[in-house]
């Protein structure tokens, strides 16, 4: 195939692009910014290289969501997170947190089907009620670590991580999911 035939090919596919796709291809790159501008503008001392190999990795993960990319920027964005921020829960820890889950959730959302493929509204709304309880968990998972934290409870990492996968887990199974499900 010639490189004229390729972009007539990509330029057809994007132009059968439906409204699901742009709208998680959106949520990736919108989610990606908060994840990189937050902790860019947080009073720790970020690597400066965080940002531009984020940079880069978000438009892949826009053009690419089925590919390694997603999983790149999240390990990054998590790398420059776990060396430089505080030890405390702040609120840009918790918004780099949601926009981080945004950034997977969408991307295994728009990896699961080629953009041109059209995708039904039931399909968006399966993914859409998931991944809203998995965002609003994300400040309350933030407000029990913190008040267990002050608690000085032994395991308290264990009990939160231990939470958020249970409570995870019955949003999934009561949504009607099944393992098998995609």
């Amino acid at each position: 195939m010639s490189g004229a035939e390729r972009i007539s090919q990509w330029l057809m596919q994007l132009q059968a692009t439906n409204a699901a796709t742009w709208a998680a291809r959106s949520a990736i790159a919108v989610a990606g910014l908060v994840a990189l501008i937050v902790p860019g503008l947080a009073p720790w001392d970020q690597m400066d290289a965080i940002p531009v190999a984020g940079a880069f990795l978000l438009v892949a993960c826009v053009l690419l969501p089925d590919s390694l990319a997603p999983l790149l920027f999240l390990i990054v964005v998590c790398l420059g997170w776990l060396m430089r921020a505080p030890s405390d829960l702040t609120v840009p820890l918790v918004l780099t947190g949601i926009a981080l889950l945004v950034v997977h959730l969408a991307s295994a959302f728009a990896g699961q089907v080629p953009s041109y493929a059209v995708v039904s509204r039931d399909a968006l709304r399966k993914w859409l009620l998931p991944a809203t309880v998995a965002m609003l968990l994300g400040p309350v998972v933030a407000i029990a670590a913190g008040v267990v934290r002050g608690a000085e409870v032994q395991g308290s990492l264990f009990v939160t991580v231990a939470a958020l996968v249970a409570a995870t887990a019955a949003i999934w199974f009561a949504a009607g999911q099944s393992v098998g499900d995609r």
